[in-house]
């Protein structure tokens, strides 16, 4: 700063300091982006690997026996057994296919209604209490009901896996839209932004969020009740392998299926954060920086 002026008691613009300001920190992209995605793999496989490298010991030791909760090299005879005979291909379209199609029909119904009672506090007095009321429900009760009503075949399973991925859904974009900052939507109306562009700049950027939580945890619950459906009705599933496995006494099987379930759930999982991310880029969370 020149002495002169501060002598004279007045800053010329340019020479008053700001601040300064440490740059957000920018996700990595492109061979980066591609490098911390491996590290994040392999930092996530520390557990499970060393808790199969355990537990193989633990049995080859003869600190196990193994019987009831074969070792990983057993599991992965079967597996191999499974895969070379087109079995487990077959269980996994078919159990994908189940929560593929439920989760579409369930996700568009939630998040239907859950934008109606959210806007609308005429409709959430009329629907939301009947609709809480359901949820309470468990899924187990409703399969003798859609059997009942829609046979045995697919159309039920649909409806089951549907009503599991509907409740979360629904709920998230509800509390999103009402969980929506009043004072955004008073300053979109002092700049003029009609209905449609306060919900298309202020309401959708405000539950995105929400609504991908929601939708994350309604996938997870599309697979406990394709579970569901697939026990008590099906002839081909992971939930049909699983009750194979238990009326032949084959734990080897039941784990397969279950590790199965897992690896799915989570590839599932992965992808639909990975189509959201592009959509969530905007925000400064704590995350980001993490």
């Amino acid at each position: 700063m020149n002495f002169a002026a501060t002598q004279s008691g007045v800053t010329a613009p340019e020479q008053i300091s700001t601040p300064s300001i440490a740059p957000a920190r920018i996700e990595p992209a492109g061979p980066a982006a591609g490098r911390a995605w491996k590290i994040d793999w392999m930092v996530a496989l520390i557990l499970p690997v060393l808790l199969a490298i355990v537990w193989e010991g633990a049995v080859r030791f003869g600190y196990a026996s193994g019987r009831l909760m074969p070792p990983p090299s057993r599991l992965a005879v079967t597996a191999t057994a499974l895969i070379r005979s087109g079995e487990l291909q077959t269980h996994i379209a078919a159990t994908m296919a189940r929560v593929g199609l439920g989760f579409l029909f369930g996700a568009i119904a939630g998040t239907a209604l859950g934008t109606l009672t959210g806007s609308s506090a005429a409709m959430r007095r009329l629907l939301d209490p009947s609709i809480q009321a359901l949820r309470a429900i468990p899924s187990i009760a409703w399969v003798p009901l859609f059997i009942l009503w829609l046979g045995i075949f697919e159309t039920s399973k649909l409806a089951l896996v549907s009503l599991g991925v509907f409740f979360p859904v629904y709920l998230g974009v509800l509390s999103a839209i009402q969980d929506v900052d009043r004072k955004l939507l008073e300053v979109g109306r002092v700049f003029g932004l009609s209905p449609l562009a306060q919900v298309r700049r202020i309401i959708l950027p405000a539950i995105l969020p929400t609504w991908v939580a929601a939708l994350r945890s309604g996938l997870g619950l599309g697979f406990m009740f394709v579970l569901a459906a697939e026990l008590l009705g099906a002839s081909e599933g992971l939930g049909y392998l699983l009750l194979d496995g238990q009326q032949m006494g084959r734990a080897d099987a039941i784990l397969v299926a279950m590790i199965t379930f897992a690896i799915l759930g989570k590839l599932s999982d992965g992808i639909l954060v990975a189509l959201a991310r592009p959509v969530l880029r905007w925000q400064d969370t704590a995350r980001t920086q993490l």
